[in-house]
């Protein structure tokens, strides 16, 4: 008789990584978690904002109050045209059980609480590590470290991102990210003390935005059209920006002045999506997060369906059903709910980036009374466990 998953082994110490080893070790099941590059600082990015479906999953991990200390909590989203004039304010109220609408937070500061969430439910994390060879069969999953370890385990997870070795190795090469043909600038630097939640700017074809990530910091972003798919030169990146940014008034207007002074700390990411189809598992080795459902940033949900991935596999895991029985559990549950959010927010990214006139005038019509079928769609749907 097959028996549940006792030990598992997690490929890629990001969000989706992190979350999952501190899910699932709640549940008793032993967990290590191997992560390729050398230390936690070089896993993470700039900074995040979150909706409350992603915080729901901060809580079922006991990390949601230690991560509203360390971000910045807000319930509402404000919409402003390029100007800066305003066009509406969301609400986006805390739930009936306590949920913060919004949390911005910086990368590394999440990924310093969910490491230590996952050290305290027993994980071992090893850093500079990782998978040199595997091979499976009914029962196990026999692994070879790149330090020389040799370990079997019950299931293996491969939560290393858009570019998942684990998923090229399982499923080939027909599942590679895509570029969408647009891109995402990102800049921290000190917060306005005006900005007290997520702010976005709309341009023509392009979209600016602010979030707040603690008390003292928040982070531009700017998503562009990226026709061609460039590689930007890093020391142009202030300039390019500047020249992306151009249009806007206002605060970002001001911020795009600034610049210069903020050069060293620019990133720019072209805006990639991968779709895995269904089941996103072989046997006993299973793709979950960017890894498997890479989605444009329009709804907040990349992050929110890595942090939804590994708390529904702690919950199916923890059940102590058979493994194949405790994946298809979870196939069940994330796989038409991941494809609709990427499917919604890619329909918002290319919403947003059109040039039409008339098009434009109709949707700041239909934000002033808040009737976008997206925002509204979307509210209704997180509202659903996940």
């Amino acid at each position: 008789m097959e028996r549940p998953v006792e030990r598992v082994l997690i490929a890629g110490g990001g969000i989706a990584g992190l979350a999952a080893a501190a899910a699932i070790g709640k549940t008793g099941v032993e967990v290590d978690v191997v992560e390729i590059k050398p230390e936690l600082s070089t896993v993470a990015g700039i900074g995040i904002s979150l909706p409350n479906n992603a915080l729901r999953a901060f809580k079922l991990i006991d990390v949601l109050d230690e991560c509203a200390d360390a971000g910045y909590v807000f319930n509402e989203f404000v919409i402003y045209d390029n100007s800066g004039e305003l066009i509406i304010s969301l609400p986006c109220p805390p739930t009936v059980d306590g949920v913060p609408g919004y949390l911005g937070i910086g990368r590394l500061s999440l990924s310093q609480i969910l490491d230590s969430a996952a050290r305290q439910a027993g994980a071992t994390i090893r850093f500079g590590t990782s998978i040199a060879s595997y091979q499976q069969d009914k029962e196990s999953v026999q692994v070879t470290l790149s330090d020389g370890r040799q370990e079997e385990y019950d299931l293996l997870v491969g939560a290393e991102g858009v570019g998942s070795p684990l998923r090229r190795e399982l499923f080939g090469f027909d599942h590679e990210p895509t570029f969408t043909g647009f891109g995402c600038w990102r800049v921290k630097m000190e917060r306005d003390p005006e900005v007290t939640s997520m702010q976005a700017f709309e341009g023509v074809g392009n979209k600016a935005g602010l979030v707040p990530i603690n008390q003292e910091e928040m982070y531009l972003y700017h998503v562009t059209t990226e026709t061609g798919n460039p590689r930007h030169k890093v020391e142009e990146f202030s300039d390019t920006l500047a020249e992306r940014l151009a249009g806007y008034e206002g605060m970002i207007g001001d911020i795009r002045e600034r610049l210069p002074a903020l050069r060293e700390g620019i990133v720019y990411s072209p805006l990639e999506e991968v779709r895995l189809p269904s089941p996103w598992y072989a046997g006993r080795v299973l793709i979950i997060g960017d890894a498997a459902h890479s989605v444009v940033p329009h709804l907040s949900q990349g992050g929110s369906l890595c942090l939804e991935d590994a708390v529904v596999l702690g919950e199916m895991l923890g059940r102590r059903v058979p493994a194949s029985e405790a994946l298809a559990g979870f196939m069940e549950r994330r796989y038409n709910r991941a494809q609709f959010l990427q499917d919604l927010s890619h329909k918002l990214l290319i919403t947003e980036m059109d040039t039409d006139p008339a098009k434009l005038v109709l949707r700041e019509e239909y934000m002033r009374k808040d009737l976008l079928p997206e925002h509204i769609t979307i509210r209704a749907f997180l509202a659903q466990p996940a």
